[in-house]
């Protein structure tokens, strides 16, 4: 009985290698990236792509295990959720209030919640240095500051 149960578990799990998500990979640059809408310090937008594009743009980099089912539904969650809540690549598509919040809501969680502690499990290049975290901050206030005059 426990090998037939070992038997349909490994054929279901060769099955759902069958049924991958589509990858989240633009092929052309956004023309409502961040970056063409507001200045952006080179060691600002380094961290931005090292620790928050690939769940936070239209652009992914995916690690060799991404490929493996369940993990990469798992991973493509996390990636839409990302997505859902700040794109970096559709940024200037938001209005100005929008963006003004989206910015608020990213000084509020660099502190302690991004990236999440899974990715980090994987992503070490992605943890954040305290002084790291406030140069983003500073920036998004900046920037805050920028938006708010212009709305």
């Amino acid at each position: 009985m426990v090998k037939k149960i070992l038997y349909v578990l490994l054929a279901a799990l060769v099955l759902i290698q069958f049924f991958q998500p589509a990858k989240n990979i633009a092929t052309t640059d956004s023309s409502l990236a961040i970056e063409k809408f507001y200045k952006t310090p080179s060691h600002v937008g380094k961290i931005l792509q090292t620790s928050c594009y690939d769940c936070h743009s239209n652009t992914t980099k995916y690690p060799w295990y991404s490929q493996i089912q369940p993990v990469a539904w798992w991973l493509n969650d996390h990636i839409i959720e990302g997505k859902s809540e700040l794109n970096f690549s559709e940024f200037g598509g938001y209005s100005l209030k929008k963006q003004d919040h989206k910015l608020e809501e990213l000084v509020e969680v660099i502190v302690d919640e991004m990236p999440l502690k899974s990715y980090k499990l994987t992503h070490s290049e992605a943890r954040l240095t305290d002084s790291q975290k406030q140069a983003l901050k500073d920036w998004a206030n900046g920037l805050r500051k920028e938006i708010q005059s212009e709305m």
